[in-house]
């Protein structure tokens, strides 16, 4: 038996080098406990099940289907479980679709051993925990006008297809890297253009660069 201080965490990222760092800096924390590990999104929901974590660390880009899509069934079937994001994408949409989807914070990859472990504590007494750079990023979206911009009406698939694809990998790479077809990724290619009124994968990127959805 653990102490009823202990936090379960659970972590869901397809590399295994990146779980090995993550446990290795978690296993400095006597109040913290790995209870468990998955490399894909199937297989986080089915062991996160078994494991009942107070908190996951997930990563945004999972090989078989997006973080968002995973964290939003984690939430359905478990609410009570805290979902910290982790992801090599910098803090802007991802973050704020990644709150609204019911994220209790977001963290970075390269974010200091510290940040994570305060960021763990932090999200599984309750709160929420959003660095000074996304606390920003929120103030100002707060401060903006209404207006919706035309990538905030894409479904989360159809956002991180244009991100990829503004990244310069083409539908096939999309379709491997995600485990889906290559049909499957052109429709939503062609959605999100008929949504953003542009024509082709040039204006696409255009787009992508002019409103800093890429690096």
């Amino acid at each position: 038996m653990t102490d009823k201080a202990t936090i379960r965490v659970f972590i869901a990222d397809d590399h295994a080098i990146v779980r090995e760092g993550l446990k290795q800096i978690l296993s400095d924390s006597p109040d913290i406990i790995v209870a468990g590990e998955a490399e894909n999104g199937l297989d986080a929901i089915k062991l996160f099940r078994k494991a009942k974590p107070h908190v996951m660390l997930l990563d945004i880009s999972m090989p078989d289907r997006s973080g968002i899509e995973v964290l939003k069934q984690i939430k359905k079937e478990r609410p009570e479980t805290a979902v910290l994001m982790l992801s090599m994408h910098r803090e802007d949409q991802y973050a704020i679709r990644s709150l609204k989807a019911g994220a209790a914070g977001y963290l970075t990859k390269q974010s200091a051993p510290k940040e994570l472990v305060i960021a763990i504590r932090q999200v599984a007494a309750g709160q929420k925990y959003v660095s000074a750079a996304l606390a920003q990023e929120l103030a100002a979206a707060v401060g903006a006008d209404h207006d919706v911009a035309l990538h905030d009406t894409l479904s989360d698939r159809e956002y991180q297809t244009l991100t990829m694809i503004a990244s310069g990998k083409t539908v096939s790479m999309i379709a491997k890297e995600l485990s889906l077809s290559v049909k499957t990724i052109s429709e939503y290619r062609a959605r999100l253009l008929v949504k953003m009124k542009l024509k082709n994968s040039a204006e696409l990127t255009h787009y992508a660069i002019k409103n800093q959805l890429i690096e």
